[in-house]
Protein backbone atom coordinates (compact mmCIF):
# COMPACT_ATOMS: atom_id res chain seq x y z
CA UNK A 1 0.00 0.00 0.00
CA UNK A 2 1.17 3.52 -0.76
CA UNK A 3 2.56 5.64 2.09
CA UNK A 4 2.81 8.98 0.33
CA UNK A 5 -0.28 11.18 0.40
CA UNK A 6 -0.28 11.86 -3.35
CA UNK A 7 0.12 8.14 -4.11
CA UNK A 8 -2.87 7.34 -1.89
CA UNK A 9 -4.92 9.92 -3.78
CA UNK A 10 -3.86 8.43 -7.12
CA UNK A 11 -5.12 5.03 -5.94
CA UNK A 12 -8.51 6.55 -5.07
CA UNK A 13 -8.74 8.45 -8.36
CA UNK A 14 -7.81 5.38 -10.39
CA UNK A 15 -10.49 3.31 -8.63
CA UNK A 16 -13.10 5.95 -9.50
CA UNK A 17 -12.00 6.12 -13.13
CA UNK A 18 -11.91 2.32 -13.40
CA UNK A 19 -15.52 2.10 -12.21
CA UNK A 20 -16.56 4.79 -14.70
CA UNK A 21 -14.79 2.99 -17.56
CA UNK A 22 -16.39 -0.34 -16.61
CA UNK A 23 -19.82 1.27 -16.52
CA UNK A 24 -19.38 2.80 -19.98
CA UNK A 25 -17.94 -0.42 -21.47
CA UNK A 26 -20.79 -2.47 -20.02
CA UNK A 27 -23.37 -0.05 -21.39
CA UNK A 28 -21.66 -0.15 -24.80
CA UNK A 29 -21.68 -3.96 -24.91
CA UNK A 30 -25.35 -4.04 -23.90
CA UNK A 31 -26.35 -1.60 -26.64
CA UNK A 32 -24.40 -3.58 -29.26
CA UNK A 33 -26.11 -6.81 -28.16
CA UNK A 34 -29.50 -5.09 -28.33
CA UNK A 35 -28.71 -3.88 -31.85
CA UNK A 36 -27.79 -7.44 -32.90
CA UNK A 37 -30.93 -8.95 -31.39
CA UNK A 38 -33.37 -6.22 -32.50
CA UNK A 39 -36.33 -7.00 -34.72
CA UNK A 40 -36.16 -5.60 -38.27
CA UNK A 41 -38.74 -2.93 -37.41
CA UNK A 42 -36.63 -1.28 -34.70
CA UNK A 43 -33.19 -2.42 -35.88
CA UNK A 44 -32.21 0.97 -37.34
CA UNK A 45 -32.96 2.83 -34.11
CA UNK A 46 -31.03 0.25 -32.08
CA UNK A 47 -28.03 0.50 -34.41
CA UNK A 48 -28.10 4.32 -34.21
CA UNK A 49 -28.10 4.12 -30.41
CA UNK A 50 -25.21 1.64 -30.44
CA UNK A 51 -23.18 3.82 -32.81
CA UNK A 52 -23.79 6.79 -30.53
CA UNK A 53 -22.50 4.78 -27.55
CA UNK A 54 -19.41 3.77 -29.55
CA UNK A 55 -18.72 7.42 -30.41
CA UNK A 56 -19.13 8.47 -26.78
CA UNK A 57 -16.75 5.76 -25.56
CA UNK A 58 -14.22 6.81 -28.19
CA UNK A 59 -14.52 10.48 -27.20
CA UNK A 60 -13.86 9.60 -23.54
CA UNK A 61 -10.77 7.60 -24.47
CA UNK A 62 -12.23 4.24 -23.52
CA UNK A 63 -12.04 2.88 -27.07
CA UNK A 64 -9.27 3.52 -29.57
CA UNK A 65 -10.48 5.41 -32.63
CA UNK A 66 -9.74 2.48 -34.96
CA UNK A 67 -11.62 0.09 -32.68
CA UNK A 68 -14.57 2.48 -32.65
CA UNK A 69 -14.51 2.73 -36.44
CA UNK A 70 -14.40 -1.05 -36.75
CA UNK A 71 -17.35 -1.53 -34.38
CA UNK A 72 -19.39 1.12 -36.23
CA UNK A 73 -18.59 -0.56 -39.54
CA UNK A 74 -19.69 -3.95 -38.19
CA UNK A 75 -22.96 -2.46 -36.94
CA UNK A 76 -23.63 -0.77 -40.27
CA UNK A 77 -22.87 -4.00 -42.13
CA UNK A 78 -25.35 -5.93 -39.97
CA UNK A 79 -27.98 -3.29 -40.58
CA UNK A 80 -27.55 -3.16 -44.37
CA UNK A 81 -26.43 -6.70 -45.06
Amino acid sequence: MANIKSAKKRVRVIETKTLRNKMIKSSLKTSIKKADAAEPAEKEAAVRAAIKKVDQACAKGILHKNTAARKKSQLAKKLNG
